[in-house]
């Protein structure tokens, strides 16, 4: 069943923008976390030299996937994959881009860790790791939408919430991956972060 998602496609136009300037003309992006399938899509059709290939550990997720890629009917964009970013699996792939949107603040802390580690084994030298989503500066207080977000994730899960900038930058430069300025995103709170394999 086709599912959507506000939050998904909130930031699509900016996103969208900033990978037509740092996707290469062709080649493979590896979406993790892909949610209901309406980035892939998108970006599938948005992008017809790239082979975009969606993944979520969640096979509700997956079906929703699959529901609008059967709607969409795009060579390019290949079947969900079962992949978790915090198992070491996916880091045993290929690809000239990672995309990871609105992913960490849902997911463990040890996650943030796991995608740099994993992207800095799947990207070739200069490839991109693109992040997007709620992000705090380190120790700031977090006020409006970020807040309220944040008393959301805790009281549904302690080990939820909106990550550290800081953290994610961090975590990159001890992977070999070097971070650009971050970039704001419309929705209050949202950053993107673009970090690239160093060359060896």
């Amino acid at each position: 069943m086709k599912r959507t998602s506000p939050a998904a496609l909130a930031n699509l136009a900016p996103l969208t923008a900033a990978l037509r300037e740092l996707l290469p003309v062709s080649g493979h992006l590896l979406e993790l976390g892909s949610g209901t399938g309406e980035h892939a899509v998108h970006l599938a059709r948005t992008f017809p030299a790239m082979v975009v290939q969606p993944s979520d550990p969640d096979p509700v997720a997956r079906a929703s996937i699959s529901a609008w890629s059967a709607e969409a009917r795009l060579p390019n964009l290949l079947p969900p994959l079962d992949l978790d970013l915090r198992a070491p699996a996916w880091a045993g792939r290929e690809a000239d881009a990672v995309l990871c949107v609105n992913v960490l603040h849902v997911a463990p802390p040890d996650a943030v860790e796991a995608l740099c580690r994993g992207a800095a084994r799947v990207l070739a030298a200069g490839g991109p790791l693109v992040v997007a989503g709620p992000l705090a500066r380190r120790g700031a207080a977090l006020q409006g939408r970020l807040g309220r977000f944040e008393r959301e994730l805790r009281a549904a899960d302690p080990a939820l919430g909106i990550r550290a900038l800081e953290d994610l930058l961090e975590a990159g430069a001890r992977h070999g991956l070097s971070a650009e300025a971050p970039r704001p995103l419309p929705a209050e709170g949202d950053l993107l972060v673009v970090l690239r394999r160093a060359a060896p």
